[in-house]
């Protein structure tokens, strides 16, 4: 199928997006006297008013086209082997040769079939005649897909109707793909405004709603609500975040401080980032074209990101006077933060440890790691918790990335809001805990540990620090909110709220980054 029929342009006179003709559909391979048969004298029952559709099954395509091929591929690998999307899709786009245009089609799909699940499902739902969990995983994906084009593309319903059943008559078999055709056609007789109306129709509670109209799971509307809440922002806010949640995120770039610069990002169409100095937007493309981006002295990163390792970096410590500072990334990997910190280290004339439990992150960091020199940085492998005991009072800066929800990422792996349960925060609580003691007892006195999370949720932000705060004296917090607006771009960001700071995807277009600054009184 031509891009152009995919993306309901019809450039190709009187031919569909699926290459067939369609001047008139009435009939015109047939008799017009009203006879029922077709050129080939097959016999359809239907009236003298509707001809022999060009619709019908047994003409509809019968390959996969490659960019929805894609998407059903990473759909199916997240599905059954719990890959990452983010991962995955990059590796299928090389195996297809997908082109820019198709590349950008298939991200489309994916990312909006994973997010849009909680919703499509709902409707699915609704037009198919048993449970959804009892159909076979790859019909569900492939409905999912149907749906997404159906009701949030661009896609004219002929073109996304062919070529999904086409997909799945290649991939899965003939018999599902009639089950596909059928579900989805009654998927395509209302639109997304009025299937959600048909949704809520009898629906009051706020919570459920919001869930179904904008495709996250309950308890996570009811922790987005806290949490914005616990960080001194109005319990209104949910829509406009649940929103931002759901849209395709920018992809961001750093250059690592003296040794990359976005020159050729920039010539390729990026524009310059107004958060932080440094950074710049991609314009999309294939960024492994890019010769820095190859040599790892500009990398993908989140602006959010970059904010809170910047923020750490430049903390006032009250440590040693020699300027021969030592750092310490707790939980480096996979290494994109302990890059940055890296290359600031040597701008500063610091060194870095970076720590990583699992070998294979580990190397992930070496590698991340290899574009600053290297008698600035070096790696250990082992756990964090034990980092306090084994070099206590060593470093000057800590970060501790602790691992935590994800619930700050959710636009950018959209799978991950169903993957996630309340259970997995509770369980995640006490590693966050011994992390952090672990890093305060590796700080010097004096110095300063920077907790981040990649989450806003309060069991995994606020209650951590103020229950390890609360175990000892000799600690201080810092003003995490006035550290971002110094290393910002001369904005004031308003993230901070009662010393922390909180990024959030719908105020500041950054992933939902927590930053808590904490000093070893000296």
């Amino acid at each position: 199928m031509s891009e152009s029929g995919r993306r309901g342009h019809n450039s190709s006179g009187g031919r569909d997006g699926g290459g067939r003709d369609n001047r008139d559909n009435r009939g015109t391979r047939g008799d017009r006297s009203g006879s029922k048969r077709n050129a080939q004298g097959r016999e359809r029952n239907r009236g003298p008013q509707r001809g022999f559709s060009t619709n019908a099954p047994s003409q509809r395509t019968r390959r996969a086209d490659p960019a929805r091929l894609v998407a059903f591929e990473v759909l199916r690998a997240v599905a059954s082997e719990d890959a990452y999307a983010n991962l995955v899709l990059p590796a299928r786009i090389r195996e297809h040769r997908l082109d820019r245009r198709d590349a950008g089609f298939a991200t489309e799909l994916s990312y909006g079939a994973l997010r849009g699940q909680g919703t499509y499902d709902a409707i699915l739902a609704r037009c198919v005649d048993r449970p959804l969990d009892q159909l076979d995983p790859a019909i569900l994906d492939a409905l999912r897909i149907g749906a997404h084009q159906l009701l949030s593309m661009r896609v004219p319903a002929h073109a996304a109707l062919d070529q999904t059943v086409g997909l799945a008559r290649a991939v899965i078999g003939a018999g599902p793909s009639a089950l596909i055709n059928a579900v989805l056609r009654k998927v395509a007789a209302h639109s997304m405004e009025e299937w959600l109306d048909l949704l809520l129709d009898q629906e009051t509670d706020a919570t459920r709603i919001a869930a179904l109209r904008h495709s996250h799971p309950e308890w996570i509307v009811r922790a987005l609500r806290q949490s914005l809440v616990n960080h001194g922002r109005p319990a209104s806010d949910i829509e406009a975040l649940l929103e931002a949640d759901n849209a395709a995120p920018v992809v961001n770039l750093v250059a690592l401080p003296g040794l990359g610069d976005l020159d050729e990002a920039l010539e390729q169409g990026a524009t310059a980032g107004e958060l932080v100095e440094g950074s710049a937007m991609s314009a999309g493309g294939d960024l492994g074209r890019l010769e820095s981006v190859r040599q790892g002295t500009t990398r993908v990163q989140d602006v959010g990101s970059q904010l809170v390792a910047r923020a750490v970096a430049g903390a006032d410590v009250e440590t040693s006077a020699d300027g021969n500072e030592r750092w310490l990334d707790l939980c480096a990997g996979p290494g994109g933060k302990a890059a940055l910190l890296a290359a600031l280290a040597h701008r500063d004339g610091a060194t870095l440890l970076a720590n990583e439990p699992a070998p294979h992150r580990a190397k992930l960091v070496q590698q991340a790691l290899s574009a600053v020199p290297s008698a600035t940085w070096s790696v250990r492998t082992g756990d964090g918790r034990e980092v306090g005991s084994e070099e206590p009072e060593s470093f000057d800066r800590v970060l501790v990335d602790v691992p935590c929800s994800g619930l700050g990422a959710l636009r950018r792996r959209p799978e991950s809001r169903w993957r996630r349960s309340p259970k997995d925060i509770a369980d995640l609580g006490p590693l966050q805990r011994e992390l952090l003691a672990s890093a305060i007892d590796a700080v010097k006195p004096g110095g300063v540990v920077g907790y981040v999370t990649c989450s806003p949720h309060p069991a995994e932000t606020t209650a951590v620090v103020s229950d390890v705060l609360a175990k000892r004296t000799d600690l201080e917090l810092l003003d995490a909110g006035d550290a971002l607006d110094r290393v910002s771009l001369g904005r004031e960001l308003g993230a901070g709220h009662e010393l922390t700071a909180q990024l959030w995807p719908h105020v500041h277009q950054t992933d939902a980054m927590f930053l808590a600054l904490i000093r070893k009184k000296a």
